[in-house]
């Protein structure tokens, strides 16, 4: 009884307020239509009666009313732009992506459903992932995306899990800001190599290739140029982790979309130390590099393959012998290609063949000849933007690929793909309400055009086919 007569005088309080305020309101605007002899513009009352409604009725409600609301998952469920994936060779249905924004996910399941892992975390934005092979419990994460475009998120360094993405512990390189490789020395998961891209609008000290030996609980800057120029890629050859590369990138981000710049302080590194000493690689490479994203082939590492870039281009380099020589692979534009004409491709070798290489570009391409001849092996003729490969070592028919629309998985040598419409990781901009109902939430999607998603189904749950599409990808 005395919980419902508090109730009753709260509720008669309210209403006494809200009576006495409409009161004031009403005062108010025959004065000010009194008081002048005329009439006010009617969209300043307007204005004002606005702003003395909303002070009214925001004194009506306790915050207790709102307790009860929260926060739920209504998609769409098509995926964003993936740029971080790795696999587990010795579990081949396990396998991480991770999106420029949206976290960590994880599947058991060959893609069926993938499960986010890193949603209690400060940052969202990851550009890397590394499973070690000598441990799959041990996960690295180099967070932002570590790709110089105009609608990027930074990140705040490196994180590392021993339990397979269950815990996650902050590492160091906070202000790095951009990590787009990490490469883990197949003997000894202690030992890593990180590339980190720096600051994009501005020049930074913590940037170039960083070593650890203890697991990342110290680094050591053992690569760097100056504070404009910053680590693209890294890698250990699998067979002999002494030996290393890496690539350096000078870029940056302008406060305009058309404001940013390449310099030319880039290039391609190698190091047979086990990453403590770098040398320059120059034989039949091009003066000037800005950017290069290096291949190493598991089964005779003494071919690499290098996406080059300078200011006059891109073109695919490859190296017989280690990296002493190089040269252009290929006259074929198609697989050099910038990635949705802005980020640089990615080559990747057959893990048991090192004549077959996959390219990821606005379209994955795929060669059986050591690069040199080039066929479509993913993607529709318009492209879809994929972003990084990764492909078994013990079962190549298995292949892992992220894109502008989420990551997809083979288990055939890309005769079928599992779906991208079950990772609700879409970079959204903007949203609005129809009038419909239930309503339906509005917006459009980064690379995959504008779409409406019901704010809940037909039977409870919301699933892709809630979703309808509005424009064409470009269209955003």
């Amino acid at each position: 009884m005395t919980n419902g007569k508090q109730s009753d005088t709260m509720l008669r309080q309210r209403l006494l307020i809200l009576f006495k305020n409409q009161r004031k309101i009403q005062m108010m605007k025959n004065h000010f239509l009194i008081s002048t002899g005329r009439r006010i513009a009617p969209v300043l009352v307007l204005v004002f009666l606005i702003g003395v409604c909303g002070s009214a009725l925001a004194q009506q409600f306790s915050p207790d009313l709102f307790k009860s609301l929260h926060w739920r998952s209504i998609g769409p469920f098509r995926g964003g732009r993936t740029r971080a994936v790795a696999g587990v060779p010795s579990q081949p249905n396990v396998f991480y992506i991770a999106q420029v924004n949206g976290g960590v996910w994880k599947t058991d399941d060959y893609g069926r459903i993938w499960t986010p892992i890193f949603d209690e975390q400060p940052t969202g934005s990851i550009g890397c992932i590394a499973v070690a092979a000598s441990d799959p419990n041990i996960v690295y994460i180099g967070s932002g995306e570590g790709l110089q475009r105009p609608d990027l998120s930074v990140g705040d360094g490196i994180y590392k899990s021993t339990d397979a993405g269950k815990t996650w512990t902050h590492l160091g390189l906070r202000d790095g800001q951009q990590i787009p490789q990490i490469a883990i020395d197949p003997r000894d998961a202690n030992h890593i190599l990180v590339a980190v891209a720096g600051h994009p609008y501005g020049p930074n000290q913590e940037r170039g290739i960083f070593r650890s030996t203890d697991g990342g609980q110290t680094f050591e800057k053992v690569l760097f140029k100056d504070e404009n120029v910053g680590g693209a890629d890294v890698a250990f050859d699998p067979k002999n982790p002494d030996v290393a590369y890496a690539s350096l990138w000078e870029a940056r981000q302008g406060p305009w979309e058309n404001g940013a710049w390449n310099g030319t302080g880039g290039g391609i590194y190698k190091s047979t130390d086990n990453g403590k000493t770098w040398n320059q690689l120059s034989g039949g490479l091009p003066a000037g590099i800005v950017q290069a994203n290096i291949g190493i082939a598991p089964s005779n590492t003494n071919r690499l393959m290098a996406s080059v870039a300078t200011p006059n281009g891109v073109n695919l380099y490859r190296s017989d012998d280690a990296g002493a020589t190089w040269s252009i692979i290929t006259k074929d534009p198609r697989p050099a290609g910038r990635i949705g004409g802005g980020d640089l491709c990615v080559p990747r070798f057959n893990p048991k063949d090192p004549d077959v290489v996959i390219v990821a570009s606005t379209v994955t391409w795929k060669s059986t000849d050591g690069g040199k001849t080039w066929m479509g092996f993913r993607g529709a003729p318009g492209g879809d933007d994929y972003q990084n490969v990764w492909i078994n070592p013990d079962n190549t028919d298995v292949i892992l690929l992220g894109s502008d629309q989420g990551a997809i998985i083979t288990v055939n040598g890309g005769k079928s793909w599992s779906s991208w419409y079950n990772q609700p990781t879409a970079q959204m901009y903007h949203v609005n309400a129809d009038n419909a109902f239930p309503y339906r939430l509005c917006s459009g999607q980064q690379e995959s055009g504008s779409a409406c998603v019901a704010s809940r189904g037909n039977d409870g749950e919301i699933t892709f086919r809630r979703r309808i599409r509005l424009c064409s990808p470009r269209s955003t």
